[in-house]
């Protein structure tokens, strides 16, 4: 089956062919499928956001469409940043990944209670017309200061639950295992399978 991932992102195409590895699946970013547009995410929910992305790249393409959409919550900033983590800090989608962390770190400056989750809503439309919908959740914790260089957006200041390492410390293969979306995605695998046998 080709799947075309409603992104560009190389960061989510690289971790879906991780986890999609032992499936029939030819993966494709929506430029590489020829849907050159960015789609407008007005949702209120990260999974109203995944659905109009899959629609969007399902309609233009008539192939089947997953979309990811996902991000952080803070409990101390009353769920933020949300459905706008990409784009929460000053300057919006241009900022980098350090100006937005720093710009969430200063939000929260002294604060104790940093309880904070990253959620993962995951929406695929197949060829046929029928709709996968799955969400996952790494529950953790906000760092005072940024530590390790490694995976991208907040990771830095994220410390999941049960671990001693930030989430830019954790190598791909825990990420893979552990992240929110990581998650999402196999619970999607599972419901794939079970709409298809192709994928058994």
């Amino acid at each position: 089956m080709k799947l075309i991932l409603a992104s560009n992102n190389k960061n989510k195409l690289r971790e879906l062919k991780a986890i999609l590895a032992d499936m029939d699946v030819e993966l494709l970013t929506q430029s590489e499928a020829g849907c050159d547009f960015e789609v407008e995410e007005t949702g209120t929910t990260f999974a109203e956001n995944a659905y109009l992305k899959a629609k969007a790249v399902f309609d233009a393409s008539g192939e089947a469409a997953i979309a990811d959409d996902s991000g952080l919550t803070v409990e101390a900033l009353n769920g933020e940043p949300g459905v706008y983590t990409a784009r929460y800090a000053p300057g919006g989608h241009d900022a980098s990944d350090r100006e937005k962390y720093e710009y969430l770190l200063s939000k929260l400056g002294d604060e104790e209670h940093r309880a904070a989750k990253y959620v993962s809503s995951i929406c695929c439309i197949l060829p046929d017309g029928r709709v996968i919908r799955t969400e996952g959740e790494m529950p953790g914790r906000i760092l005072y200061e940024p530590v390790g260089d490694g995976g991208f957006g907040y990771d830095p200041i994220f410390l999941p639950d049960g671990c001693d390492k930030s989430m830019a410390e954790l190598g791909t293969e825990v990420k893979n295992r552990i992240s929110h979306r990581a998650k999402a995605l196999m619970e999607f695998k599972k419901k794939l399978r079970e709409l298809d046998g192709t994928y058994k």
